[in-house]
């Protein structure tokens, strides 16, 4: 089976199963939330070498999972702030461990814990809580963030594939081209009127900002990413999405734009 076929596969699985789980309701959209973070993470604590001690990288997962069920809780109403407090012993749990783990290297494996909590699980938490507002839960939202991204992606690989000479950041990531972004920036474009004319939560003005910023952050993610995967020297954060890489290689994008979203999100609805 080619890669172009495995890719597009894997693509139409994904976005059958994302909408699918946003739609079932705030519950499947925190148990798909829980898997980008679980996968993702441990493939972030497996390039880092978290993997090799199993207390670690299990202190990591049970932070980042509290982190998710209890922001989870407060964003829909289910407890008050104070259940985000829980949170607080497990990193001070975390710190103690690593003087009973005999590393010579305490502090790096305390930094890239925490590191992949803010990589991947703050920008999850902060997905989830995108689909809040005032009205409650919000499901049109989250769907024409992720068809934005997805036009995004999408259309940088197609344009790039076809008509890809210049390239966008050559020491970082040579493969990807100023054609590919232009390419991405223009199917944006054309999913901003689409969000629009179906889901009315967010003004046309809204679309055009959230789209700007998923051109420009989730392009910056998508590098991040790479700069992270040539330091390590690998070609793929992992192996589970056939075409795809990772997890972290298919949701580079949005782990870039979330934060950002969010933020405008929050100040507008």
């Amino acid at each position: 089976m080619s890669n172009l076929l495995k890719r597009t596969l894997t693509g139409v699985a994904i976005v059958t199963i994302v909408p699918g789980a946003v739609m079932l309701g705030v519950y499947g959209f925190m148990v798909l939330c829980l898997i980008i973070n679980f996968f993702a993470l441990q493939e972030f604590y497996r390039l880092f070498q978290i993997n090799s001690n199993l207390v670690r990288k299990t202190l990591g997962i049970v932070l980042s999972v509290t982190l998710l069920i209890s922001t989870f809780c407060f964003v829909s109403q289910v407890a008050d702030w104070k259940v985000l407090l829980i949170n607080l012993p497990l990193i001070s749990v975390i710190f103690i461990t690593e003087l009973y783990l005999k590393s010579d290297t305490p502090f790096s494996n305390l930094a890239f814990i925490f590191l992949g909590i803010i990589y991947i699980t703050l920008p999850v938490i902060l997905l989830f809580s995108c689909g809040f507002g005032n009205t409650g839960y919000r499901p049109n939202v989250i769907l024409g963030y992720f068809f934005l991204l997805w036009a995004n992606d999408t259309g940088a690989f197609v344009f790039g594939s076809l008509f890809g000479e210049y390239p966008l950041f050559r020491r970082i990531s040579p493969k990807k081209t100023l054609e590919g972004s232009a390419g991405g920036a223009f199917l944006v474009v054309v999913i901003v009127f689409v969000n629009h004319a179906f889901f009315t939560e967010v003004s046309l003005l809204g679309w055009i900002i959230i789209g700007l910023i998923v051109i420009v952050a989730g392009t910056f993610g998508d590098l991040v990413k790479s700069l992270m995967k040539r330091s390590l020297n690998v070609k793929d954060s992992g192996n589970m999405l056939p075409g795809h890489g990772g997890v972290l290689d298919r949701f580079d994008s949005l782990l870039g734009s979330v934060p950002i979203v969010f933020t405008y999100l929050a100040l507008q609805l």
